[in-house]
């Protein structure tokens, strides 16, 4: 559906002066009407990223070709993506060096920090939040971290914390576009102006300290330091944006699906908002957390929960319903795609500068084996329409791929956790 705006571009303008002109600085969508419009050289869409993941991964054999390389034949979950064959890249043979742990190593899935069960470790920040932290300050939300349902999700920050989910469209689409009120905008200002108040004085605080440490005390303070200059400057930003109007939309606030089982239809609601907050530009770095519901799914030949489903031991009946479940989820990742490849932008589409990122840390989730993890990776710049597989028995490193997403998204690093180098055979389009 298309998105309204107030506002009325009647020629060409350079980005800065719309959104000055306009009064809402960068929570818009990208318009072509942004270039210089005196040839005065040429102005990139900005680059996004999607990540969204599976508690319960996905049967390898049906998601995976049975060749590598472009010439592969369509296996049964992907057959339904044939329009889209350029689009996205299959990755096989691929996890996270030195996780294991089973359904516990979802803390790592985005961090890749290494974690063995029964012995906890230090998580790190995750791919979605490093992004966020560098490159989100033009938007009026770096991130948004989401889930269909419950709070858990696969973003921690720098100091390990998870960053708990919003699971209500209807909430987030209020945060989004709803237009607060003056009360509402002061009651934001006071909050961000207390936070960086309370941010001086522990700030005094922690260097007064700092004098009196040794030297692996002082490290561990200096890490703890940079948290607090980085909530400052959210805080600041917060009380900016306080001032500025939201996007306006012509679609209706949406109404939340009271089925948590129903798991499918929670995934295509979440996805439509996550398409209008990149079409608005309300966030370029986007996480949502399908997890995996307990319960039936209501699809027609689903009669048992599709977290026993998971647990299917190669028993038929039970693989043979859980593919139901699984086809649909990637059917409706999908859709997703198609939404943003519809939304046209630059001489480009929403897809073409998104990276859109669907995995799991199960690679199969009857033995809760973390190895093998399903990857499908679409759009974002990238030379599609291939299956990468890379060796079962010895996996490839998945912080590859992580660093290859990094670096097409604007930021330039050379390492990214356990990472060896990009991800071979993963190659841009554009520099």
């Amino acid at each position: 559906m298309p998105v309204a705006f107030n506002i009325d571009v009647k020629r060409s303008l350079n980005r800065r002066t719309l959104l000055r002109g306009a009064g809402v600085s960068l929570a818009m969508p990208w318009l072509s009407a942004m270039r210089p419009a005196f040839g005065g050289g040429r102005v990139e869409s900005p680059r996004r990223f999607v990540a969204m993941t599976l508690g319960l991964g996905l049967l390898a054999d049906n998601l995976n070709p049975a060749t590598a390389g472009r010439e592969y034949q369509a296996s049964p979950y992907l057959a339904g993506l044939n329009d889209l064959r350029n689009s996205f890249t299959v990755v096989s043979g691929a996890s996270h060096p030195r996780v294991s742990g089973g359904h516990q190593a979802e803390a790592s899935l985005l961090t890749a920090a290494p974690m063995t069960f029964g012995s906890p470790s230090r998580n790190s920040i995750s791919l979605d939040q490093l992004l966020a932290k560098n490159l989100g300050h033009e938007t009026r939300f770096p991130s948004l971290v989401l889930a269909l349902s419950g709070s858990n999700s696969p973003a921690y920050t720098e100091n390990g914390s998870m960053i708990p989910a919003e699971s209500s469209p209807a909430r987030l689409f209020t945060r989004l576009f709803v237009a607060d009120s003056p009360a509402e905008q002061k009651q934001q200002m006071a909050r961000a102006q207390q936070g960086r108040s309370i941010m001086d004085v522990v700030a005094e605080d922690t260097r007064s300290l700092e004098r009196r440490l040794g030297r692996g005390d002082r490290d561990r303070l200096d890490a703890y330091f940079t948290s607090v200059r980085d909530l400052e400057k959210r805080l600041e930003q917060e009380e900016a944006w306080a001032h500025r109007p939201k996007p306006k939309v012509t679609e209706p606030k949406p109404i939340d699906i009271g089925n948590g089982n129903d798991f499918v239809a929670r995934q295509r609601l979440m996805s439509d908002m996550i398409r209008l907050a990149l079409q608005t530009d309300s966030s370029r770095f986007i996480t949502c957390h399908f997890g995996g519901s307990g319960g039936v799914v209501p699809l027609e030949g689903v009669d048992e929960g599709y977290h026993t489903l998971s647990h299917h031991g190669r028993d038929d009946e039970k693989l043979a319903q859980l593919a139901i479940v699984e086809k649909a989820i990637i059917n409706a990742w999908g859709d997703f795609l198609r939404t943003l490849q519809a939304v046209e932008e630059d001489g480009g589409t929403l897809l073409d500068q998104t990276s859109v990122l669907l995995t799991s840390n199960l690679g199969n989730a009857s033995s809760h084996d973390n190895r093998n993890m399903p990857v499908l990776l679409a759009g974002g710049g990238f030379r599609h329409g291939q299956h990468l597989a890379f060796d079962r028995k010895q996996n490839h490193p998945l912080p590859n791929l992580y660093l290859s997403v990094l670096q097409q998204t604007g930021l330039q690093v050379d390492h990214f956790a356990t990472s060896t180098g990009t991800m071979p055979g993963l190659e841009p389009t554009r520099p």
